[in-house]
């Protein structure tokens, strides 16, 4: 596509311009004759940073996006992968997933303490359900106060402005230069992320043969064999599931795929683990055995 200007949209964060250009630099690498222009866009989760993001229903960051790509304003978009509903619109496909950056959360804290040493009462922020539900499991003491914002206002908001402590993603905080400020690492077997965290991926028109062409040489086949698993797993649970879930499939050695699934109630009154191994050629079916473990444990309750 020598002498074609590729329009590339993503969210105007300072995060996800950084995850645009580490994306562009791949691509560049493969083809250095390729020209790109970074399209910003306001998505409905950027534009109200108030209200609770469970209730904003799917894909607030990633919508407008993909109202750009159906009407041909852009060409792909780069986005976070665990931003992505499980179903695209029609239309629409997945073209590269990039090798995924540590998918671990971590907890930020002004009091320099991990988790288990917090203080009774101290003020946990976080508007992510699955955090919520996690942090309230190993630690009912604690309070858990909502907070949102871009990864610079939670942190802010973390250091003791709102709160004493957030959990936020390793990988966010490693793209921008920030992990100094992380005080605890949290083991993603219990502390289990949300399919996709960590991934980067690249979102294009299911007939633009031309771009499918020049982004394939990103994708990364073992990171998009495991959030493959991930994904399908959450959309086993109908892809709009409100429930607090995480899902985390690692290689393990060859051909091969581990994974590890949580489902709990929001104030960690109840909570579900399950791991299984399997093929990584067969990542739906692993999804499907580690749906079944969970049922076999009772987790079909929490979906009412």
């Amino acid at each position: 596509m020598a002498g074609v200007t590729i329009r590339v949209g993503t969210r105007g964060s300072r995060l996800a311009l950084i995850q645009t250009e580490l994306t562009l630099a791949v691509l560049r690498k493969a083809h250095p004759d390729a020209r790109f222009e970074v399209v910003t866009v306001t998505t409905q989760g950027d534009a109200n940073q108030t209200a609770p993001l469970a209730g904003m229903g799917l894909g607030v960051f990633v919508k407008e996006i993909e109202r750009r790509l159906e009407t041909r304003e852009i060409d792909m978009a780069v986005h976070s992968l665990k931003d992505m509903p499980t179903v695209l619109p029609e239309g629409m496909t997945l073209g590269a997933v990039l090798e995924r950056a540590d998918p671990r959360d971590a907890l930020v804290s002004h009091l320099g303490k991990p988790l288990d040493e917090f203080p009774r009462g101290a003020k946990i922020g976080t508007s992510s359900p699955r955090r919520q539900a996690q942090i309230a499991e190993r630690r009912p003491d604690l309070e858990i106060v909502p907070i949102r914002g871009n990864v610079d206002t939670r942190l802010r908001k973390a250091s003791g402005e709102e709160c004493d402590g957030t959990v936020i993603a390793v990988a966010g905080l490693d793209r921008m230069g920030m992990s100094g400020a992380i005080t605890e690492y949290l083991s993603p077997e219990q502390f289990v992320p949300p399919p996709g965290q960590g991934a980067m991926a690249v979102e294009i028109r299911a007939d633009d043969e031309g771009t499918a062409a020049l982004v394939a040489s990103a994708d990364h086949a073992p990171t998009t064999a495991a959030v493959t698993a991930e994904r399908s797993f959450l959309e086993a649970l109908g892809g709009g599931c409100q429930v607090p879930v995480g899902a985390y499939a690692e290689a393990d050695g060859g051909a091969s795929l581990r994974m590890t699934v949580f489902m709990g109630a929001p104030d960690g009154s109840v909570a579900y683990r399950a791991t299984v191994a399997g093929e990584a050629s067969g990542p739906v079916g692993l999804a499907a055995r580690a749906w079944e473990k969970l049922r076999e444990q009772g987790a079909a309750e929490l979906l009412g």
